[in-house]
């Protein structure tokens, strides 16, 4: 008894087929694994370190070759000793710091002896953050004859009838959006140190704080899309969504970041559409590099804004596919990697704008050139869907705009300065997870763009946003621009 089957023979040149396509997908699935398995396991890093045709493989399995002998030949020379290097020594305490001073005298009778010198140890304590009470007290006087009450005036407070006074409203900002201690937490500590603040108190603070803060970001945001050179990149944030239970909502902060000026911009967005970017940068007209995302593309049909691509993402393409076919990519990575290095030239010298120009026209220009016509000739004879294609088809789509930064002088080579500003939402996304609103998530932004500036600036942000809350009450409207992080001088007491 013979058992039947529905199955259709192929024939030979259709299992050819077969196979060439099993084949395909196969090496697809084994470079997607191996990019998994990076992902994971690997070192996070770009940086590409060309292969050393001078070094030799150790082979352990290779049987060991006794080397022939070598003619002796008698060398002298003479060389400096070597200094021999000092112990280590600790590094000494900040001179800044409060010191409390305690003298040790021996326990003998030191009477009529002469002191010849002392021994001086410090040790680096710690006192926990205290919270204190400021009381106003305003008597209150009677004039004569019934002819009312005198009493002083309250100075303006950063909440008025509130209790919470700069320092307090400074710390717990900075702590939440710098040291990215969710509110909960704050309010733990300060029930250790027997206060009861509520979470819920705390929000309200913080919004408060936000909204003194609102007309000085309006005015940082000006100046932000004012500037002839933006970079720009956006990061994802989860918010609570109040239509559903137990649901939250992903969106979006995109980041602007002026590299001339030392200013960034966050600006909320429910989305990762183009309506975003085209709402914010309606009055822009300038230089704008970007990562490459189709969101920016909608800038290409206006005249005055010209777009430039990024280096570092094209680079990464090429790293990931140094698996997949790895003469090609060490090629790509080689070349990209001499554009580089003209970059480092440039910044070690301190070249001016014109000089970095120039550089790159003299240097990196003839580069870019080989380059683009290697691309071209192997985007012809790559699979469009292995790594080493995805690389070669990125980098050709958006040539014109990689190419592009050689025709200027103040533009950077990538977009890595506005990724660097987002390394703060990245860092609250695993402390506080989650934004509770919509507005919540504006907020967010207003105090991201404030305080990251601050930062590059040098300023401490602690000092810096308890002046302003101390003193933005009384300061006169035209002159808010003065307590921007990039223009603040501490008031003098």
């Amino acid at each position: 008894m013979t058992r039947s089957t529905s199955a259709k023979k192929l024939t030979y040149d259709e299992l050819l087929a077969q196979n060439a396509r099993l084949q395909s997908e196969n090496a697809y699935l084994k470079q997607e694994l191996d990019q998994f398995k990076r992902l994971i396991f690997g070192p996070k890093r770009e940086r590409f370190v060309p292969a050393d045709s001078n070094q030799l493989d150790m082979d352990i399995d290779a049987e060991t070759l006794a080397a022939p002998e070598r003619p002796i030949e008698k060398i002298t020379y003479s060389r400096r000793r070597k200094v021999e290097k000092s112990k280590p020594s600790r590094n000494a305490l900040p001179a800044h710091l409060p010191r409390d001073t305690v003298v040790i005298e021996p326990q003998e009778n030191t009477e009529g002896l002469q002191k010849i010198g002392e021994l001086v140890t410090e040790e680096l304590d710690y006192t926990p953050a205290t919270l204190r009470v400021t009381r106003y007290v305003r008597p209150k006087y009677a004039k004569p004859e019934g002819d009312g009450v005198l009493i002083g005036v309250l100075p303006n407070r950063p909440i008025e009838k509130g209790k919470a006074g700069p320092g307090l409203l400074a710390h717990i900002t900075i702590s939440k959006f710098v040291d990215h201690l969710p509110l909960y937490r704050q309010s733990k500590m300060f029930e250790r140190q027997g206060v009861s603040l509520s979470r819920s108190t705390l929000g309200d603070w913080v919004t408060a704080v936000c909204d003194i803060l609102r007309p000085l970001f309006e005015r940082q945001r000006d100046k932000v899309l004012s500037a002839g050179y933006l970079m720009a990149d956006e990061t994802p944030i989860r918010v609570l969504d109040y239509h559903t239970k137990g649901k939250s909502h992903l969106g979006y902060h995109w980041v602007y970041y002026d590299p001339l000026g030392k200013r960034v911009l966050f600006d909320y967005r429910v989305g990762r559409g183009r309506e975003g970017p085209k709402a914010c940068l309606e009055k822009f007209t300038g230089l704008l590099q970007t990562d490459g995302w189709q969101a920016y593309d909608t800038f290409e049909n206006r005249k005055d804004i010209t777009l430039l691509s990024c280096w570092a993402h094209a680079r990464r393409h090429f790293t990931q596919a140094l698996e997949n076919d790895r003469e090609r990519a060490q090629y790509a990575l080689s070349k990209i990697q001499k554009l580089y290095q003209f970059e480092r030239q440039a910044r070690e010298d301190h070249l001016s704008h014109d000089a970095r120009k120039a550089l790159r026209q003299e240097q990196a220009k003839p580069i870019l050139i080989e380059l683009e016509t290697w691309l071209r000739q192997n985007h012809l004879t790559t699979l469009p869907q292995s790594k080493i294609g995805k690389a070669i088809s990125y980098a050709l789509k958006r040539w014109d705009k990689l190419q592009r930064y050689v025709e200027y002088g103040q533009v950077e080579i990538d977009n890595n300065l506005v990724e660097n500003a987002i390394r703060p939402v990245a860092l609250g996304r695993k402390n506080y997870l989650f934004a509770g609103s919509h507005e919540g998530a504006r907020r967010a932004a207003m105090l991201y763009s404030l305080l990251s500036t601050a930062k590059l600036h040098g300023i401490e942000p602690f000092a810096w946003l308890r002046d302003v809350l101390d003193r933005i009450a009384d300061h006169p409207h035209k002159k808010l621009q003065d307590l921007l992080p990039e223009n603040w001088i501490p008031k003098t007491h």
